[in-house]
């Protein structure tokens, strides 16, 4: 442990004997300068009867300062705010920043969230409500309605005056964001602008007018992917008719990034990798079913070896490369998923040339089948004393392993196409159904050569 960790634990350790011992005001001071993710550490670290007295400490907005860090899928949200005073934890939903809020009432039911808007006073309910509306993942679920906005016929000092009034409540002010009477986005300037030219200077003159904007729509990935390409801080969300709706910021992009990486390993590992809390009881039954699935197509692979037990009693030295050539191709179509799963990520609607991509992974487990079959080909044939086995196995293995990673990029393009997520093409099925195919190709090859290399 580090000496910033021993010095948080020992403040941690502070503050609950301050809890304890009902030390009102040393409790708030060492509280309240501390960080908020700090802050949410320390909270998440109590037991219910201690946080009942921090709701009795704290005031909603300083605790929903707090709640504006914490997780929105930690498995705990809908226990914190039920242990509330209901007008309590309104009031603390009224003062969070609204995606924010948006993001904890949609991990509860509907009739606590029901309850919770009602409690609430109606402008802040409705800007949660029609936040609500939109569909998870997009950018619409990520948007916050807490920006600024001022119009082009304005000067800068009056630009000024409005950033200062709305800043207590924007989410950000990097971004000052130009509509029209409309209200639709017709420019944006920043921050520094504003600071460095002259107060009697028009916004008009000042704006860029070239904004880059998500549509309300989008999909989060999407999103993730303009934050990627501009490095923007923040970015405008607008309806088809251009009218500005929210803004996405860019701690809520790092959120998805992360939710969307474990997303991809989950897939590719054919398991929830967010599951380590859970009981064991509780992650073998997530596991189960994609295993008992796997184990039944294995099980096809174990009947086409039966198939060819004539084959391996007459050449019983094939037995001993079977699990080398299956092992080496399932490796070889997972490097390929990943590849496939990554670009598939990373590309653009226009770069997303299907072929080129086929070509080219059928091209890489050409040569890669060619050196890994000429290796064991020179193995086989120096250890066994018998090169014609040499090139059975070396032939096999430069067969499987471009079949493979053949499988490994076509299966998540396809799914691609079909509308769905391409990382569930997972590692364990790809490298399952390599078995199947790398035991098929071998022992093809084998049959046709197995004279000569027996008499050899």
């Amino acid at each position: 442990m580090d000496d910033n960790q021993e010095e948080l634990e020992a403040l941690f350790q502070q503050l609950r004997e301050e809890l304890h011992q009902n030390h009102l005001q040393e409790f708030r001071d060492g509280f309240l300068e501390m960080h908020f993710y700090d802050q949410g550490q320390f909270y998440q670290s109590l037991n219910q009867d201690e946080r009942h007295l921090i709701y009795s400490y704290l005031s909603p907005k300083e605790l929903a300062d707090m709640f504006d860090v914490i997780e929105e899928d930690d498995e705990h949200v809908d226990e914190y705010l039920n242990e509330m005073r209901p007008q309590y934890a309104a009031d603390m939903l009224s003062e969070m920043y609204t995606d924010n809020a948006v993001d904890l009432l949609n991990e509860l039911e509907k009739k606590p969230v029901a309850k919770y808007l009602s409690l609430m006073d109606s402008e802040h309910a409705n800007e949660i409500r029609d936040l609500l509306h939109y569909e998870d993942d997009t950018a619409g679920s990520l948007m916050t309605t807490e920006y600024v906005s001022i119009v082009a016929n304005q000067t800068m000092r009056s630009a000024m005056y409005v950033l200062k009034k709305e800043a207590q409540i924007a989410e950000t002010i990097y971004y000052t964001y130009v509509v029209n009477d409309d209200n639709q986005l017709v420019g944006v300037i920043s921050l520094r602008d504003l600071i460095v030219n002259d107060d009697d200077t028009m916004v008009s003159d000042v704006m860029s007018e070239r904004v880059i904007a998500v549509h309300v729509g989008d999909d989060q990935e999407d999103v993730a992917q303009t934050f990627r390409d501009y490095d923007f801080l923040a970015l405008p969300v607008t309806d088809y008719d251009d009218h500005l709706l929210g803004i996405v910021t860019v701690d809520d992009i790092i959120d998805v990034i992360d939710d969307e990486a474990a997303s991809d390993y989950s897939g590719l590992a054919g398991v929830n990798v967010e599951e380590v809390d859970e009981n064991p009881v509780k992650s073998a039954s997530r596991r189960l079913p994609w295993l008992i699935t796997l184990l039944f197509l294995g099980m096809t692979t174990a009947t086409l070896i039966n198939h060819y037990e004539e084959l391996v009693s007459k050449a019983s030295i094939l037995a001993v490369f079977i699990s080398l050539i299956t092992g080496t191709a399932g490796n070889a179509g997972t490097q390929s998923l990943a590849v496939a799963v990554r670009r598939l990520a990373i590309a653009d609607n226009n770069e997303k040339n299907f072929g080129k991509m086929i070509l080219g992974e059928i091209l890489t487990g050409l040569v890669t089948g060619f050196v890994t079959g000429v290796t064991i080909f020179i193995i086989v044939g120096i250890w066994k004393h018998n090169f014609i086995l040499g090139f059975v196995i070396g032939t096999a293995m430069m067969a499987a392993i471009t079949v493979a990673n053949l499988a490994g990029s076509w299966i998540p393009m396809i799914m691609e196409r079909l509308g769905f997520d391409p990382a569930v093409a997972s590692g364990p099925f790809i490298t399952t159904l390599s078995d199947l195919t790398s035991v098929l190709i071998y022992f093809n090859i084998a049959s046709l050569f197995m004279e000569r290399f027996i008499n050899h």
